[in-house]
């Protein structure tokens, strides 16, 4: 597995570990709970999943060609490591109250199946080829969507430590 998903992938294990109901239920006004964050990610990956699924079945790289807009945000996110604040999620991976318990229970697995379809993309047609579209940044590289998923994870891991920081805040 590749190691900045494995690394994000305990992160956000850690993050969520031992939560009580309160802080997993805790909303910050305009923001999503800790449990919403958690389906935002979980539908991001199996969302990957779906896609290079389909590049696989195809038998070859479904990526358009990257327009220059598509190449700043791409530099922007994947290439600085910044994922901009107040940008709106697609609407396929927008929180749509699916079991708590399971998107606990099977986030992890998902970044390992993603990171495996990946790299049977990269392995079958390259790393220098875009093989799928993304719905923000356009087309990208197997190595980029890694890297897309690292740097949007990192962004939403700071979102599942705030309810436990302000539990903290309130003990003193």
């Amino acid at each position: 597995m590749d190691s900045r998903l494995n690394s994000l992938k305990q992160s956000l294990e850690s993050a969520v570990q031992g939560m009580s109901s309160e802080q997993w239920a805790c909303q910050f006004p305009g923001k999503w709970c800790a449990a919403e964050v958690l389906e935002h990610l979980y539908l991001t990956y199996t969302g990957t999943i779906k896609g290079f699924g389909r590049v696989m079945a195809a038998g070859k790289p479904l990526g358009s060609r990257p327009s220059v807009r598509d190449r700043v945000k791409t530099m922007l996110v994947v290439g600085f490591g910044h994922m901009p604040a107040g940008v709106k999620a697609p609407a396929v991976t927008v929180p749509i109250g699916l079991p708590a318990e399971k998107v606990r229970e099977e986030f992890g697995a998902k970044i390992v199946e993603m990171d495996a379809i990946i790299a049977q993309c990269e392995s079958r047609f390259g790393r220098h080829v875009k093989v799928l579209d993304h719905l923000i940044l356009g087309p990208l590289t197997a190595p980029q969507w890694r890297k897309l998923h690292v740097v949007h994870g990192r962004h939403h891991h700071q979102q599942l430590l705030q309810p436990r920081e302000g539990a903290k805040k309130q003990m003193r």
